[in-house]
């Protein structure tokens, strides 16, 4: 019956929904590259010793706990305190174990044997008893009120050593990082107290889910007062984003915000960060070899010979930040490195005086400076270009000044030079180094080992090509791209008008390569210039290589850059660069960016249909199919246009002052708009999504109803139909009763679950009425049974679609359900409570809605007032519940208490 009320081209249209969806869900889910990372090992035993917290402390906060990470020999040694190293304090995420902080500290012990433990570092972590903050807020504020204890209870460790710390830093996963910020928001906690901060794979900006009302006032008052007080925060803050691979928490949410008071903030993705180039996903962000080997490289650089502690000097963290996370030179970190070198001893000097210049080195007996004169060369070109496959960290290229073929010193331009998977690059703008008389390029005495060091000039506009990518709803099926036919080592691919995060293409290089014996290797770099999300592409030439072209963070109205293709290439090779519009991926952005706000335009569109229902009740006398009516109410322009047009009219300074005197909440729309994630036409594709959701779960209740009242007509087989229906059943005032306290004394949402479980089973017997009176109505002809037959059915109709609403109130409630079950053992009440407020009154409007027929509200003065309220409410979800999900139930409450109401007006 269902499907059978439904046109052909509109199951068809709701199969293309479905259809587009899953493309999206697959990029988003499957649509990257493999995991990369290497597993991080631990050579001895791990071991998790407890630290012994203050009794008080302890009954404070009993599902909380610290400890101390070791192994072997170091683990026993250090299970009698006191403590000399450095404290780093590890901070897992939602559900996340205070074990992940095994690889990073396995990493960090093997490097302090490497150096006979001349520094070493102590790594503490906490057991937040894998608690889900990130579907319930409420424990946020008690997490960090424990991570402050903890501090002190570290550094109280250190008390009588010669080199105590003041102060540890913090490495924190996920909502951890999260944690870690919201330290400085407590009114008796001292800034000095954290000395670094690194957080992986946190959600900065906003929550993934807002699924209560606790976690956005915990990232309102944290994100607030990291703004408002950016002149006054001096912690140095590291964040590191996974990539694409982490569909969890979305890279652009990690990204910390760029106050122009507050420089030191870093932000980069994993697939950016040099020696680790891969994409990592939310939970091997924490055991990568990679990443970890890069970290700790970092914080052994950041110690201060001194104190042997982590530097106080901001600007030292930084630059030691920036070394290895941003851009690493193939050198090791020096605080104030040689700009001068000594270019001495026993060597050969050889000059070079063309343009392009190539030197296999293998089994060098003598040291060799090959050097290039400058000076004609800057009359024909624009800039110089140097690459090794040597990767050591030894100083390799040099500028002399006033030479004619040698020089006893030279300016070490290594510094300058980047690092990347198979060479390390040099280029230089030749007109900025006007001083320089040569260039000098330096190859060591070797032996066994091969290498090739290559050097070019070039002009830049022969390097750097435009290439314009296609347009969004091109579909794949254009497509733009460049040949690049001269014989040189690096090209700029210039990407045009690219810079949205709704935009998507593949780009495909194809290298074709010419009397090539051995293999040759290329690296593709996609270079963003407004945000550190690079990613790198490793190709053996010749081959045919695609690229996905996507964005974490779209470009500032302010940023005049360009995205680049950066191609380190072969001279023996030519390639064809092709760029095409990717549908999928596209699909994939909009789900990666707007899938969380899809409850609300379900939601937004059953109550649309809901409305139509019993608007046809009120005008008809009967209740329309759902899946016809959804098909006739649920229309993107009866909601979108209030919500474009309230968004332009807050533009206004006087609709602003009076939104402000009625209280009003910020609209969702600017909110995302503030986030850059306005998509076109993305409050549309959502809404047609929405719909089609919609429609397949409307199929999904009234099949799982009639199902339900086949079974419960078989097992209770009446004897006769009930002559009259009674609104209100003896036992209905002591159940709502019951599930009330269940609601106050435990938690909101397993009462929200238990009424739910009422009205669903209840159902049933509107349905069995239903097929009972049908089949009685075949061999009677009396009047009044054929009505009732059809109020039956109506009644049926109407009660799928309030199960239909209440199924989404249940499960934008389930999170802290979940959470509560979880902690049953620590509290039997859950406290705060989300859901407890809506609990209260949702149970006795669904007691009153259970027992209610369309017989018993079609001549109420209510129901027509009743059948309008959906539509504004319908465009309330959208308007402030797409970024807020905990609304949501609010809105859907209101037509079923008017509903409920309609029995008593």
């Amino acid at each position: 019956m269902f499907l059978q009320s439904v046109s052909f081209w509109n199951l068809a249209f709701y199969a293309l929904m479905v259809f587009m969806a899953t493309l999206g869900l697959w990029d988003v889910f499957f649509g990257f590259e493999e995991n990369k990372c290497s597993m991080s090992y631990m050579f001895e035993y791990p071991e998790y010793q407890k630290i012994e917290l203050p009794k008080k402390l302890a009954k404070r906060y009993p599902a909380y706990e610290l400890y101390l990470y070791g192994e072997g020999s170091y683990a026993e040694e250090h299970k009698i305190l006191p403590l000399t190293g450095i404290p780093v304090l590890f901070l897992p995420g939602n559900a996340g174990s205070y074990k992940q902080v095994r690889s990073i500290g396995s990493i960090a012990l093997r490097k302090a044997e490497d150096i006979d433990f001349k520094y070493h570092f102590d790594f503490f972590s906490v057991n937040f008893n894998e608690e889900l903050v990130a579907l319930y807020g409420g424990s946020l504020q008690r997490q960090t009120k424990f991570v402050h204890e903890c501090i002190k209870t570290i550094l109280k460790l250190y008390k009588g050593q010669e080199f105590a710390p003041k102060s540890v830093a913090i490495i924190g996963h996920s909502m951890g990082g999260l944690v870690a910020r919201a330290l400085l928001t407590l009114k008796n906690f001292k800034q000095d107290l954290i000395n670094l901060l690194i957080t992986q794979a946190t959600p900065h900006v906003a929550p993934v889910m807002p699924l209560d009302r606790f976690i956005t006032d915990f990232y309102m008052t944290v994100n607030n007062y990291w703004i408002l007080n950016a002149r006054h925060i001096n912690l140095t803050t590291l964040s590191v984003a996974g990539g694409f691979r982490d569909y969890q928490v979305r890279s652009g949410l990690t990204f910390l915000p760029k106050l122009s008071h507050h420089t030191s903030a870093l932000s980069v993705v994993s697939s950016a960060v040099p020696k680790t180039w891969v994409s990592t996903d939310h939970l091997s962000i924490v055991w990568c070899k990679q990443l970890q080997l890069t970290t700790i490289r970092a914080f052994f650089d950041l110690i201060d010979a001194d104190t042997k502690q982590i530097t106080q000097n901001p600007k030292k963290k930084l630059s030691v930040l920036n070394h290895h996370f941003i851009r690493h030179p193939s050198k090791h970190f020096e605080e104030n490195p040689a700009i001068i070198s000594d270019l001495t001893g026993t060597s050969m000097w050889v000059p070079v005086k063309v343009s392009k210049w190539t030197y296999v080195a293998y089994n060098e007996s003598d040291k060799i400076y090959f050097t290039f004169p400058l000076e004609n060369h800057r009359k024909i070109y624009t800039h110089v270009y140097c690459q090794s496959t040597m990767l050591d960290t030894n100083s390799w290229i040099f500028g002399c000044i006033n030479s004619t073929s040698m020089c006893r010193q030279g300016i070490d331009l290594s510094w300058k030079a980047e690092l990347l998977p198979t060479i390390k690059s040099l280029t230089l703008r030749l007109q900025d180094y006007l001083s320089l008389s040569h260039l000098v390029v330096y190859v060591p005495s070797i032996h066994g080992s091969k290498f090739v060091v290559d050097c070019e000039f070039f002009k830049k506009e022969t390097r750097s090509i435009q290439l314009p990518v296609t347009h969004l709803f091109s579909f794949g099926l254009s497509s733009r791209k460049v040949i690049l036919n001269t014989s040189g080592l690096f090209y700029n691919i210039e990407l045009l008008n690219f810079g949205q995060i709704y935009q998507a293409f593949k780009i495909n290089v194809v290298s074709k390569c010419s009397g090539v014996k051995e293999e040759i290797t290329s690296i593709y770099k996609v270079h963003i210039p407004w945000s550190y999300e690079d990613s790198l592409t490793i190709a053996q030439v010749p081959s045919s290589t695609e690229i996905s072209l996507k964005l974490h963070i779209a470009q500032p109205e302010n940023d005049s850059h360009v995205a680049l293709l950066k191609m380190y290439t072969s001279s023996d090779c030519q390639y064809e660069v092709t760029v095409k519009t990717s549908f999928s991926q596209i699909l994939g952005q909009v789900v990666r960016f707007h899938g969380g706000a899809l409850p609300a335009y379900v939601t937004s569109s059953i109550l649309l249909a809901y409305g139509g229902q019993l608007y046809s009740l009120f005008s008809t006398g009967h209740c329309l199919e759902y899946a016809t009516v959804l098909d006739k109410e649920a229309k993107p322009y009866k909601v979108d246009p209030f919500v474009i047009m309230i968004k332009f009219l807050l533009g206004y300074k006087w609709f602003k002052e009076l939104w402000d005197v009625l209280m009003l909440p910020e609209l969702d729309a600017i909110v995302l708009t503030s986030q850059s994630m306005c998509f076109p036409l993305v409050s549309l594709i959502l809404f047609l999504f929405g719909t089609c959701t919609a429609y397949w779960g409307g199929l999904l209740s009234f099949t799982s109803v009639r199902l339900l009242s086949s079974l419960w007509l078989a097992l209770k087989r009446p004897s006769e139909l009930p002559k009259d229906i009674k609104m209100i059943s003896a036992d209905l005032p002591f159940l709502t009763i019951v599930l009330i306290i269940v609601g106050w004394t435990t938690c909101g949402a397993f009462a929200i679950l238990l009424t739910y479980l009422y009205y669903v089973f209840k159902n049933p017997k509107h349905s069995r009425r239903s097929e009972k009176k049908s089949n009685h109505h075949k061999d009677s002809t009396v009047h009044h049974l054929r009505l009732s037959a059809s109020d039956a059915e109506d009644s049926l109709r109407m009660h799928s679609t309030v199960i239909n609403l209440l199924t989404w109130i249940v499960l934008l409630s389930m999170p802290s359900l979940i959470y509560w079950l979880k902690n049953l053992r620590y509290y039997f009440k859950l406290n705060p409570d989300p859901c407890k407020p809506l609990a209260f009154i949702l149970i006795p409007t669904m007691a009153v809605l259970g027992n209610t027929h369309t017989v018993s509200i079609r001549s109420s003065k209510l129901l027509k007032t009743t059948s309008q309220f959906p539509l504004p409410l319908a465009i309330g979800i959208i308007a402030f519940g797409s970024a807020h999900l905990y609304r949501v139930p609010c809105f859907i409450f209101i037509p079923l208490l008017l509903h409920a109401l309609c029995n008593f007006i």
